[in-house]
Formats: C-alpha cells, sequence, structure tokens
C-alpha cells in the first residue's frame, strides 16, 4: 500500500495540518511519500524530509505552481496519484479545494473529514454538522480523503534516517485561472487553528469595536481570537478568525465562547475543545449544554473584570 500526502506549507515549513494527518496516513501504510507544490520552495521540502514515516519527498518547485492555485496542481497531484493507493489532505481550505478536482479527474469518490479509520477501507466521519456519525467505505482502488486534523494528534516520533528529495519536473500551466492578490490579516497572535486557548466573539459583541474586549484578554492568556459566523457576516470580524463547520475547525485546551449562541454550525467547528468556557447574558442559550463551565451575565461587564483578574495575577 502507498500513500500520497499533500503537503501544506508556506515554502518555508510544513503546516501543522499536514502533520495531523500524517498520523492518519501512518494508520494506513508504512509506505508514505509527501508532495510539496509550490515555488522556491525547497526549504518546505527539506522540512518534509525531516518529519517521520516519510520515505520520499516529491518536490514540484516552478513559478506555474505558485500560490498552490487548485487548478494546476490538481491536475499534477491526479497524475502523480495513479500510482497509489491513497491520496491524502488536511480538512482545510486547502484540501478541500484539491481533492474533490482530483476525485473527479480520478473518476473516484472522496471521503471528507475523516475522524477515524477503522480499516484500511472503511472510515469514520461527521454528518449533519456533527449531530451524527456515519461508518463509509470505499471500494476504489485509489481512495481519496481529506483528514479531520483535531482527530489524530502531531506524531511524536522522530525520522530516524532523512528522507530523499524527488524532484518533479512536469510543469502544468494554469490556463483557467491566475493570482490577483491576498489580504492576510496581520497580528502576533498564535494562529488559530495551532493556539492552545482560543476566544471567539459572537453576535452578542454587537460591533466590532466591542471585540477589542477580546483582544485585551487574548493578550493576557496568550490566544488567539475567533469569531462566530454570525460575528463575521455582521462584520464583527474577518474571515479568517471564523470557527464553525463553514469556517477552522478547532480543538484547543481551553476554548472561551463570549456572547456565542451556540448554533450547531460553530459547535461542529469547537466541541473536541478539551475545556469550554461559555459567558452569555441568556441562561437557555445553547452554548450551555457542552460547555465545562458556564458564566451568566453582562459580557461587557465580564471581559474587564477578567482582564483586570489576569493583570492582578500577572498570567
Amino acid at each position: 500500500m502507498k500513500t500520497l500526502l499533500i503537503a501544506e506549507h508556506d515554502n518555508q515549513t510544513i503546516k501543522p495540518a499536514t502533520l495531523h494527518t500524517l498520523t492518519a496516513a501512518k494508520q494506513l501504510s508504512d509506505n508514505i511519500d509527501i508532495l510539496v507544490i509550490g515555488s522556491d520552495c525547497h526549504a518546505a521540502a527539506q522540512n518534509a524530509c525531516e518529519l517521520p514515516f516519510v520515505k520520499r519527498a516529491l518536490l514540484a518547485d516552478n513559478p506555474v505552481y505558485a500560490h498552490q492555485l487548485a487548478e494546476n496542481c490538481a491536475t499534477l497531484i491526479a497524475e502523480l496519484g495513479k500510482d497509489y493507493d491513497y491520496i491524502l489532505a488536511g480538512a482545510t481550505t486547502f484540501g478541500k479545494n484539491l481533492l474533490p478536482r482530483i476525485a473527479a479527474m480520478l473518476d473516484v469518490a472522496m471521503v471528507s473529514d475523516v475522524m477515524q479509520i477503522t480499516v484500511p477501507d472503511t472510515f469514520v466521519r461527521p454528518i449533519y454538522a456533527g449531530n451524527a456519525i456515519a461508518t463509509v467505505q470505499s471500494q476504489d482502488r485509489i481512495k481519496l480523503l481529506t483528514i479531520r486534523t483535531t482527530a489524530f494528534a502531531i506524531p511524536t516520533e522522530k525520522n530516524s534516517a532523512a528522507a530523499a528529495i524527488e524532484k518533479i519536473t512536469q510543469v502544468i500551466p494554469n490556463e483557467l485561472a491566475r493570482f490577483e492578490s491576498q489580504t492576510l490579516t496581520q497580528s502576533k497572535r498564535p494562529e488559530l487553528t495551532a493556539a492552545r486557548i482560543i476566544i471567539s466573539g459572537g453576535r452578542g459583541l454587537k460591533s466590532a469595536d466591542n471585540f477589542h474586549l477580546l483582544e485585551e484578554v487574548a493578550d493576557r492568556l496568550g490566544a488567539a481570537v475567533g469569531a462566530s459566523r454570525a460575528a463575521v457576516d455582521a462584520g464583527f470580524a474577518p474571515n479568517d478568525y471564523q470557527v464553525g463547520q463553514t469556517g477552522k475547525v478547532v480543538a484547543p485546551d481551553l476554548y472561551i465562547a463570549v456572547g456565542i449562541s451556540g448554533a450547531i454550525q460553530h459547535i461542529a467547528g469547537m466541541k473536541d475543545s478539551k475545556v469550554i468556557v461559555a459567558i452569555n447574558s441568556d441562561p437557555e442559550a445553547p452554548i450551555f449544554q457542552i460547555a465545562d463551565y458556564g458564566l451568566v451575565g453582562d459580557l461587557f461587564k465580564i471581559l474587564p473584570e477578567l482582564r483586570n483578574e489576569l493583570d492582578k495575577t500577572g498570567s
């Protein structure tokens, strides 16, 4: 059995989502290749060589693959993937953009958001925003999986011997789309999907200006700031703050939900958090049903009090 793992990277290092996916790949096969696609991304390939379980790092480094656009990267992966039994990527925006295209090109089904591998052809995944769990079996020769990163730990093993880099010479121009620009939120706080502590705000914050109350607490806790879909749709927070079924799936050690009612789609993105704290003025809010600790009250009074207490303790 051979597995092809698609690396998500920033041209320098491999992102944590790929490391979680690597743990799932190891459950399927001992013969794992990792594919690094991009432009000027040799450093990322070197990083990939140092990962445990990896036999080869395939490097497709060419300006046509800059920004890892799905339109031509998917074509390359589909060509390479014909020689593999499994093709895996994290269930992130990156993976969800690529794998459906690859599945269509290979004429196979795709199993998304895999949270458990039962046997090599049978997988467990959530449906209905996580309110039901389905066990599905794939009989396709090539199995394409996106992996729910919060369900698999980052491997702790060390690579006994660095994998070799093999250069991919195929150049597939992108004739369907071109990169125009991107606007990134600049922050010194941890990245949302990698943070140990997250404090998220919802529609209860009432305005974008009030998000500074969350940011003040986040800075004292070393936390990332998130938001519900309702808060993002209302313009209170940028899109990359969104936690939920249509945003980012997170599982921090501590998740603080402030002014979030607890809609199903939001809960689907954070219910695997180790400890959940809810702050809401409505004692009947659904978020309290999954919270480990709940505080009913006015968030505009509670957050400044929390900030002041953190200042006293030096946290």
